[in-house]
């Protein structure tokens, strides 16, 4: 047997019991796996990646402050107006929004995302979760345009940051999607699509060594992670460490 029949015969066992490893219960029972190692995958007709977008944004719930009494200090000094403050209307568009996609109905959820725009251009939450909704259907670009939107008004937020690299790299515009997860990373490591991003990416460029350490820290953040047991699997494969997979 040749090495590269070998070592292609390795691929396809690492990749089986990768996914058998992660598809499990948590009573240790075997579970139905959507990864079939001995098919042969239909060619498709653009490259698909599992980037992963991080879960949608949520409304904070408001700070109680207990009144205090006025004094003598705050006479005259009239009180700094609220920064982005949300109409109540705007509230109930974006609860009846989460309610929709919590449903399924992504359709109803992106129009009602997008009314609300049209009173509040400036409502990240809601138009990150557009986004989201967007790149499910397939609308990569239109996504990005709406997590690019995002970032001038928030450009540190590190849940659009991972969204928007999520969504470059699905693109195949690597060398973007590594500087955004990488300006993530720095200040919160324990960001587990992060981390999977980041090693996705790196193997996609071909830099197997690189994307271990970030595949296998995304797998040791969320062990339910079977797409990331196979890819720290096949980035194990490509540098010969098969008594690391």
């Amino acid at each position: 047997m040749t090495r590269t029949r070998y070592k292609r015969r390795m691929r396809r066992r690492l990749a089986a019991e990768m996914g058998a490893r992660a598809a499990r219960d948590p009573a240790g029972d075997p579970v139905e796996s959507p990864l079939v190692p001995d098919a042969e995958p239909e060619a498709p007709r653009r490259p698909h990646l599992p980037f992963e977008l991080a879960e949608e944004m949520k409304v904070e719930s408001p700070t109680d402050e207990t009144e205090r009494p006025a004094t003598e200090d705050d006479a005259g000094v009239a009180d700094p107006p609220a920064a982005n403050p949300v109409a109540p209307a705007d509230d109930d568009l974006y609860a009846s929004a989460r309610e929709a996609s919590d449903r399924g109905d992504a359709a109803a959820a992106a129009e009602l995302y997008s009314e609300l725009l049209k009173h509040d251009p400036r409502h990240v939450r809601a138009r990150n979760n557009l986004a989201l909704l967007q790149d499910q259907a397939g609308d990569h670009e239109i996504a990005l345009e709406q997590l690019d939107e995002c970032l001038l008004h928030e450009p540190e937020n590190p849940q659009v940051l991972v969204n928007r690299g999520a969504v470059l790299g699905a693109l195949g515009r690597f060398q973007e999607a590594e500087q955004d997860l990488r300006k993530v990373l720095r200040v919160e490591p324990g960001n587990a699509e992060g981390q999977f991003n980041l090693g996705l990416v790196l193997s996609r460029k071909g830099l197997w060594r690189d994307a271990i350490p970030f595949l296998r820290r995304a797998v040791e953040l969320d062990a339910g992670r079977a797409v990331a047991f196979f890819y720290l699997g096949e980035a194990l494969n490509h540098v010969d460490d098969l008594d690391g997979a």
